[in-house]
């Protein structure tokens, strides 16, 4: 029996299936990790969605900023984007029971000496505080008020985090971590504007991922969303968006030896730019 982690899908499904064929998945045996983002500027989220849900318990996924957005555009909350791949979702037969089990999915994910966020964590949290933060707000998705919690998670303030949040200011610190983060200021805020390279973060920034939230002594974080960062492999910190859904590749990282499995896009017309 193996687990793999596997970055962020984006609708890109015949890559997906490309990928479980190298790693030989065994649905009988084998896990999969997903680091969120299983749907948008791709071209087939709703086969990415089908499938992952199809899996049951023999998958995990996080939810990343593309999965809520789609949660978000369903709940009229928020308006289709030019770029958005996802009517075929909200057109399907059975995409209420896609969408409630969508909202059911975590935010943060601990098993044994690994923990899975789609983005990152506020350098303050420990891993067992990131997880009583991420309850909070998937108990709030799974209730009968969710689109509350969608139409009030937008926005980039407050960006840093305080034990006294409280409400929609309390639940967007934690999404907006979780979903969106790639760097930070030196005073431990967040910067949501940027998106480029990790050479070109900011002065008086530093990557997330370099603070001492992830350096837990024989454990390791999973993450997704920074496509410009590529895949990132160190002892503590492993980043698997590799930028399928822009061309380049979908990546797997197998948890019991920590070994890579890589395949090129196999999509016709990968998008553009970084997001």
């Amino acid at each position: 029996m193996s687990t793999y982690a596997i970055g962020d899908l984006q609708g890109c499904f015949l890559s997906l299936q490309s990928l479980l064929q190298k790693i030989r998945f065994s649905p009988q045996s084998d896990r999969l990790w997903f680091v969120g983002d299983l749907v948008n500027r791709g071209p087939d989220s709703l086969a990415c969605l089908r499938f992952v849900k199809m899996l049951g318990d023999r998958a995990v996924t996080v939810l990343g900023n593309h999965d809520l957005n789609l949660l978000s555009v369903a709940a009229r909350v928020r308006e289709l984007s030019d770029a958005d791949t996802l009517q075929p979702i909200l057109d399907a037969a059975d995409c209420e029971s896609l969408l409630t089990w969508l909202r059911r999915q975590k935010l943060f994910h601990v098993q044994g000496n690994y923990a899975m966020v789609h983005a990152g964590l506020m350098p303050t949290w420990s891993w067992s505080k990131a997880q009583a933060l991420a309850r909070e707000v998937e108990i709030s998705l799974r209730g009968s008020q969710y689109k509350n919690v969608l139409k009030n998670m937008y926005g980039n303030e407050p960006n840093h985090w305080d034990d006294g949040l409280v409400g929609h200011e309390r639940h967007r610190v934690i999404i907006n971590a979780m979903t969106r983060l790639r760097a930070v200021t030196l005073d431990g805020g967040i910067n949501l504007k940027f998106k480029g390279e990790p050479d070109d973060v900011p002065e008086q920034h530093r990557p997330w991922f370099m603070l001492p939230c992830v350096r837990a002594p024989d454990y390791t974080l999973l993450a997704g969303h920074w496509s410009a960062l590529g895949l990132h492999l160190s002892p503590h910190f492993v980043g698997l968006d590799s930028g399928c859904v822009w061309g380049r590749e979908l990546t797997a990282f197998r948890l019991e030896d920590r070994t890579v499995f890589r395949v090129p896009c196999a999509e016709a017309e990968p998008a553009m730019g970084w997001d």
